[in-house]
Order: structure tokens, then C-alpha cells, then sequence
């Protein structure tokens, strides 16, 4: 899946008029494709990158701020910052790295308060949405249904709390149907009755033919959200069929640690 792309405008907003030429490096080499919207490291890593280098520099100042604000932003967790500012103190001075820990603890201040659904949320785009209780009774574990569009093609984001996972169901059409996955976050299971599970990370797409029973959900220790399409077909409805039981889910999860 193609990562945000980043937009920087501040150059010329600020020294357009003063050192245009300054400008346009700033905002369409430094901040495009040249270097930030570099695919080659995601943007979480070239902000781990950028923080490293400003501590390490001493430049623990507004530009460090942002540069914490669009980390988090680009998925940098508490945890992550505290280790990369740990290992940065034996290199950029325990002095920097005092002043990096307070920016930091302000940036975060929020996380400790901030429940598991809640820093899920801030890794996709997506809304969570609200639970999904209509299909309760499919699902062992809680599940969380969005609409995402009503027109054209319709499709819904449907997130999974960890360990949840819905029934064996079929979608069945006499011509055309089925339905297709996007993972858009979090680490999740597909699987078709016959074949082993697939594992679905951001940016997979599973194409489900019609008539075919099968089942996903979320990994064990990890939320999952993917965008859920149904394909238009004739004579299309979806059968609910047995739960996936605990000893087959297990087995997955073993798998996984292996």
C-alpha cells in the first residue's frame, strides 16, 4: 500500500518572498519526493531518522517539537520514542537527552490515558466505527463496523478486537458475487475450508470467489481492520455457518510463534 505522502509548505510560507531558492529546496526536496516521500523508509522511520539527528545536534526546539507531533503522527509509539531517546543519550549527551525526554513526555501525555481501541484508531485512516452488534451472534470476540460509502460500491471498514474472529460463512451467488478484504491495519487470518490460513497484513487484498466457505478475523495479539467488499452477483445472499473453535484458531496462533 503506497504510504501518505508528505506536503510541506512552510518554506515559502515563511522565507518565500526572502530566499525563495531556500524555499523550494525546503518544500520540494527536502519535504518531497527527493528525500521525506522516499518509499525506500516509511515515514515512521524517517522520523526516528530526523529525531535522531536533531537530538544528536542538540536541537531540542520547536522543530524538534513538530518533528515529535508528525512521529507520532507517522505511528511512533511511547514505548518507541522512550527507547530511541534511551540508546541516544549514550551518543548525543545526557544533557540532550534530558531535554528530549520533557518535549517527549508532552507529546505523549495523552498515551498512558489512552485505551488499546484508541491507539489502534491512530494507525489508519479509517473509522473504527461503532460496535458491531447486528452481526454479534457471527463473531466470538468483539468486532467494529464502519460504513465507509453507501454509493457506487459499497463497503465497510470492520475492525477486530485481538482473538476475535467471525463464523464459517459462505457468500453464494449463482453468477458473479463474492467478496473482497483490504487490510488497512493491525495483523489479521484468512482462511478458506481446505487450505491453510493466510496471514493479512496493511496493504493485502484477498479475493473471495462466491460459494466458497471461509472465515477471518484477527490475530491473537493484535487488532485488525479490513475494508469489506461485496461483489455485486445474481441470486446473492451469505450463509452463517459453525464458529472457527478455539483448538483451530490455536493452532494459527502457534503457528505464528513458531
Amino acid at each position: 500500500m503506497a504510504q501518505e505522502k508528505i506536503t510541506q509548505t512552510a518554506g515559502r510560507m515563511q522565507l518565500g518572498d526572502f530566499a525563495p531558492k531556500f524555499a523550494e529546496l525546503n518544500d520540494d526536496v527536502l519535504f518531497g519526493e527527493a528525500v521525506w516521500n522516499d518509499s525506500t523508509l516509511s515515514l515512521h522511520d524517517h522520523s526516528m531518522v530526523t529525531i535522531s539527528i536533531l537530538l544528536g545536534k542538540g536541537m531540542v526546539d520547536s522543530s524538534f517539537r513538530s518533528h515529535l507531533e508528525m512521529g507520532k503522527k507517522h505511528g511512533i509509539t511511547r514505548k518507541e520514542i522512550a527507547a530511541l531517546l534511551t540508546q541516544a543519550a549514550f551518543y548525543a549527551g545526557w544533557p540532550n537527552a534530558w531535554a528530549g525526554f520533557r518535549v517527549a513526555k508532552e507529546v505523549w501525555v495523552d498515551d498512558d490515558a489512552a485505551t488499546e481501541k484508541e491507539r489502534f484508531q491512530q494507525q489508519m485512516i479509517f473509522p473504527i466505527g461503532e460496535p458491531n452488534t447486528a452481526y454479534a451472534k457471527y463473531f466470538i470476540g468483539n468486532s467494529y463496523l464502519a460504513p465507509i460509502s453507501k454509493e457506487q460500491v459499497p463497503f465497510n471498514n470492520v475492525t477486530f478486537e485481538p482473538g476475535c474472529r467471525n463464523n464459517w460463512h459462505i457468500h453464494h451467488a449463482t453468477k458473479g458475487g463474492g467478496q473482497m478484504l483490504v487490510c488497512v491495519a493491525g495483523r489479521g487470518w484468512y482462511q478458506e475450508e481446505g487450505k491453510p490460513a493466510v496471514q493479512m497484513l496493511p496493504g493485502d487484498v484477498i479475493h473471495i470467489p462466491a460459494n466458497v466457505k471461509h472465515w477471518h478475523g484477527a490475530a491473537a495479539d493484535s487488532w485488525f481492520a479490513h475494508l469489506a467488499f461485496e461483489i455485486p452477483g445474481e441470486n446473492a445472499s451469505n450463509e452463517w455457518l459453525e464458529p472457527v473453535t478455539d483448538e483451530e484458531y490455536g493452532k494459527l496462533f502457534q503457528t505464528s510463534v513458531d
